[in-house]
Parts: C-alpha cells; structure tokens; sequence
C-alpha cells in the first residue's frame, strides 16, 4: 500500500503539478483511504521523500555499530554511500524527484531539513570520537558538513543527467577530498607506498658507500 500511494502520488504530480494535488486525488487513484495514507505519510510532502527516514535509521545504525578502531572520517564516508545507495536503488524515482524538488520552493525547504538530520547525525557521531581533542566539537561539524557537501554535488551532478554515468565512482571521488583532506595521516597511505623502515649499525668513520653497500643489503638489493 506504501509503494501503491507513492506511485499515484507521483503520476499525479505529473500530470496536474505538485500544487494541484490533494492527499484525496491521492488516495482515490491508489483505491485506498485518508486514514491509510496518514497512516504511512504524515503529510503530502512526506510521500515525496518516503525513504528518508528509513535511510536514516540505517546510518545512526552504521555509525553506532563502528568499532573504536575505525577511522572516524572513513566511517562517516562509508555512512554517506547509504544515501547513495538508496538514490541509485530507483534512478527513474530519483530523478523525477529532483525535478520535482526543483520546481516546488516547499520542497526545496523539506529536503534541506532531510539534509541537515543526515548532517547532524554524521556530526554526533564525530563529536563522540573527537571528545578527547582539542576543537573536537568544531572538527567533528566541519567535517561533517565536508562529508554532506561532497556527496550532494556528486549525486546532484547524476541527477541532473538523468541518472546517467557511475554515481558510485562519482561520489567515491568527490569524498576521496574529504578523506585525504581530514582522514588518518598514518596507515592506508603509508601501506600503500611500501615504505620501509631501516637501522643501520656502523662503526665511526666508515665510508659513506659502505654504509650505502650495508642499507642496501638489507633491502635486498644488489
């Protein structure tokens, strides 16, 4: 029945316009009552964004379930891809509404109410692991809001081709910024460049290509 008023909702809206749609024009397309569409949607902008709040229950999820081990920048990261997720799940769905959100200012405000609880649940969870540091609260919003600013202009960029292109690989690379910008100095990037780590024990006064022969013996060179 959800699924069933979100499809006549949005069959509605574009054929009359947004405006020019009651939740009643709702409900006698979908065959069903008023009490049954308040029951899923609270209001008729609600019916627009159904998934919202699930997606967001799935995030506060995700973060609480992170591991004290984990670079708290990467996990808000991973934690922005659900979102994604959710979008690229329905490309078709997701591109008639931002088209639609576009168009109606009251929509436009409604979805930035949805951004700034995805913002502040990315930041509360940084906040917590950023409590013992100094400014922790400010990295934590700043951070935050980094997170949020590189995934929307990635996705918008995907909507606004008509859901075309690799919107993973998009949004990868838009938060690759944040996560080389804020992320852990230590660990992946020195993995990933092989570095290695040598001590050297040589008398005084040896000849410099001595030591050299000597480093690179333990190396493994020849």
């Amino acid at each position: 029945m959800r699924d069933a008023l979100v499809a006549a909702a949005f069959q509605l809206f574009l054929e009359r316009g947004y405006e020019q749609t009651t939740v009643d024009d709702i409900v006698t397309l979908a065959g069903v009552g008023r009490r049954s569409f308040f029951r899923y949607f609270p209001s008729k902008e609600d019916v627009v964004f159904p998934d919202h709040e699930r997606c967001l229950a799935d995030m506060t999820a995700f973060l609480s379930g992170g591991a004290d081990a984990d670079d708290p920048v990467q996990r808000v990261c991973d934690a922005a891809r659900l979102v994604l997720r959710m979008y690229a799940e329905n490309p078709t769905f997701s591109v008639q509404r931002y088209r639609l959100t576009k168009k109606v200012p009251g929509l436009r405000a409604y979805e930035l109410s949805v951004v700034w609880r995805y913002e502040r649940a990315l930041a509360e969870y940084l906040r917590g692991r950023f409590a013992g540091r100094r400014d922790g609260t400010l990295q934590a919003d700043v951070i935050a809001a980094a997170v949020v600013a590189a995934h929307n202009n990635a996705l918008r960029s995907w909507l606004r081709s008509d859901g075309q292109g690799d919107a993973t690989a998009a949004v990868d690379h838009a938060l690759g910024y944040v996560r080389n910008t804020f992320g852990s100095p230590t660990g992946d990037a020195a993995d990933e460049e092989g570095e290695d780590v040598v001590v050297v024990v040589s008398r005084r006064g040896a000849p410099m290509w001595r030591v050299v022969q000597e480093i690179e013996t333990t190396l493994g060179r020849d």
